[in-house]
């Protein structure tokens, strides 16, 4: 329908066609464009801030214009998380499929928070959430929730374990974690209502992995002392070196204490469907409920994060609440509502960025993008232990290596600054981005493969501007090295 000049809100086809080629032009040229972009290029975001600061407009702005604002403006002037030599952080692809399909789903604007509402578009993001199921080796009774990403999924689960485990009466429940653990966890209880003092970190071995004699300690401990021990919290993938805790393990000590499994696989999870992965993870389908960020391994947009969770019902027991204006809920697990298993009522169509994607393709490209991070990812490390005084600090357990230079004679300021400028001559060459993180008190380098648009040559520019500012820093490392060998 035609919208006439008294209702702008109603484009008609024409003008709604335009305004998707305008923005289609504007898009295509920025994606086509990112091997060439600066991986970042933050500096003078403050000015930026500033200067797009403005008050509630009360008329328009043409469309061309805003476009320009946006594109030549507000975007560049970020860390450039698309590229293909971003290997910050843990990186999120956002594939064009799924902006497709948020384009159709904000289109529709459909309800699915209630089953009843969308029952169509209700199933197609439970199937989702099935697949999500089967790739971690859960049974076909199992469940779960797409929500906004890793942190939310862990306060849903905290939460469900704590109602599923303690009750009411939940002050004295204590949760155990690694000194590894995502800070979105510690955060999450806190959150759900405990004490950040009933939140253990138990220490972990040589491989960044949770010891699970140290954790058996500790819950014998709080037991004796009249706590009540109900939730671990392990680790598939850690952010600082993706480390993949014994999962299998921590089941063992789960059951025998009856606690709750919880484990963390925002980042790491998707790499179950391959085989290494696998084999990496053995033990997570033994988890009462597991995090993972489809924005992450499978290379969705931003805000795709999951729970998935062994027993669907203690998700319903934990969120369902009656209220007289809400129509007649299903019951049963197979067409689920999605506001009695979540916090959420009002929610977006997240199913379909999924959805879209994996039924175009089949979940096999994205095995082969994944297994394809964890032969960089090798390929990469065995490339850094042929630079000098260069040490590897944790190997690539999944698609993550930390290094650091370590020039003989050096006292740990002066390798943590050492390293601090290695990386920001690394960054400045704009070809890729690196960060950093603390491991036993000292800083190193992180390198994280996961975008699916990271390939081989990408990370042959990567090892290139390692190397080069290697060499740049080893004439002044030496002097100090020297110096600290002498005692001055």
């Amino acid at each position: 329908m035609k919208h006439h000049d008294g209702h702008p809100l109603e484009p008609g086809a024409d003008e709604m066609r335009s305004m998707v080629e305008r923005a289609m032009e504007r898009i295509v040229a920025h994606i086509e464009s990112l091997p060439e972009q600066p991986v970042s290029a933050s500096h003078g975001g403050e000015e930026l801030a500033r200067s797009l600061a403005e008050p509630l407009p009360e008329a328009g702005t043409p469309f061309d214009e805003l476009l320009d604002l946006i594109f030549d403006r507000a975007v560049p002037c970020s860390f450039n998380t698309a590229s293909p030599g971003y290997l910050a952080y843990i990186p999120s692809g956002g594939i064009f499929h799924s902006a497709v399909a948020d384009l159709i789903a904000d289109s529709v604007n459909r309800y699915v928070g209630v089953w009843l509402a969308a029952p169509g578009l209700a199933q197609l993001e439970i199937n989702v959430v099935r697949w999500l199921c089967e790739m971690v080796g859960y049974p076909p009774d199992a469940g779960g929730v797409l929500l906004s990403g890793g942190s939310l999924a862990n306060l849903t689960a905290v939460v469900t374990a704590r109602q599923e485990r303690l009750g009411e009466d939940f002050l004295r429940g204590t949760l155990y974690t690694s000194d590894q653990t995502h800070h979105s966890v510690l955060k999450a209880a806190v959150l759900a209502g405990f004490p950040a003092r009933n939140v253990r970190s138990v220490p972990c071995d040589e491989g960044f992995r949770i010891r699970t004699d140290e954790l058996e300690r500790r819950i014998g401990e709080d037991h004796a002392d009249g706590l009540q021990p109900f939730l671990i919290a392990g680790n598939a993938g850690t952010t600082n070196t993706g480390a993949v805790d014994d999962l299998g393990g921590l089941a063992d000590v789960a059951a025998r204490h009856q606690l709750w499994l919880h484990v963390d696989a925002a980042y790491g999870g998707f790499f179950a469907l391959t085989e290494r992965g696998r084999r990496a993870m053995r033990g997570l389908e033994r988890a009462d409920s597991i995090t993972l960020d489809p924005h992450k391994g499978l290379f969705l947009p931003y805000g795709t994060g999951s729970l998935l969770v062994r027993d669907v019902g203690a998700l319903k027991r934990t969120h369902s609440i009656h209220a007289d204006y809400m129509p007649a809920m299903r019951g049963g697990a197979e067409m689920a509502d999605f506001c009695e298993i979540s916090p959420e009522l009002s929610r977006e169509l997240r199913g379909l960025r999924a959805w879209l994607p994996i039924k175009m393709h089949g979940i096999g490209v994205f095995r082969w993008n994944l297994d394809e991070k964890l032969d960089l990812v090798r390929w990469a490390t065995e490339e850094l232990r042929t630079i000098p005084d260069l040490e590897i600090v944790a190997e690539p357990q999944l698609s993550l290596v930390v290094f650091r230079l370590r020039p003989e004679g050096a006292g740990r300021e002066q390798l943590d600054q050492l390293n601090r400028d290695f990386m920001e001559r690394i960054n400045q060459r704009q070809r890729v981005m690196l960060t950093g993180t603390v491991l036993d008190g000292s800083f190193a380098l992180r390198i994280c493969v996961l975008s699916f648009r990271t390939h081989q040559e990408r990370m042959e520019m990567a090892l290139e501007d390692i190397r080069a500012a290697a060499q740049e820093l080893a004439g002044h490392a030496a002097p100090a090295a020297t110096a600290a060998a002498c005692g001055r």
